[in-house]
């Protein structure tokens, strides 16, 4: 059962930083955001890999952080034992650590475990990592 988590606003608390890292994990919040729209969470074989409602997420975010002149990027995982963020392996920690090092913050989009999982990684970047969206409860999908 995946845990339900609703979008934040995360705009205003990381516009005091010239660079931030979006760290999406791709199980919780995308089906999540799967529900929310009432769209599909997996689309066979069209969209293996990818939930579009999600997607439109990350690069509305990505956007907006934009605009304010702040360099954004997005952590980008395209294998399947990559997406759930609080289960990666040490050598996917030690790439977060290395590519967090270019920035000042992280947004985590995904749970506690997640946020707690990207600090870990990166504590000593001295990056601050915020919390992306907000947990509401769990759900069961279909």
């Amino acid at each position: 059962m995946p845990f339900s988590l609703q979008e934040t606003d995360v705009v205003s608390e990381v516009a005091k930083f010239k660079s931030v890292l979006i760290v999406p994990c791709r199980f919780c919040p995308a089906a999540s955001m799967a529900v929310t729209s009432d769209e599909p969470y997996i689309e066979f074989p069209r969209r293996l890999l990818k939930t579009p409602s999600y997607e439109r997420l990350i690069e509305k975010m990505k956007s907006s952080l934009e605009e304010r002149g702040i360099k954004t990027g997005v952590f980008r995982s395209r294998l399947l034992h990559q997406f759930v963020l609080c289960m990666w392996t040490s050598r996917r920690r030690k790439e977060l650590l290395e590519r967090a090092r270019e920035y000042q913050a992280l947004v985590v989009i995904g749970c506690e475990a997640a946020v707690e999982t990207v600090r870990d990684a990166v504590k000593s970047t001295g990056c601050e990592v915020i919390q992306g969206m907000k947990t509401e409860g769990i759900m069961s999908i279909q």
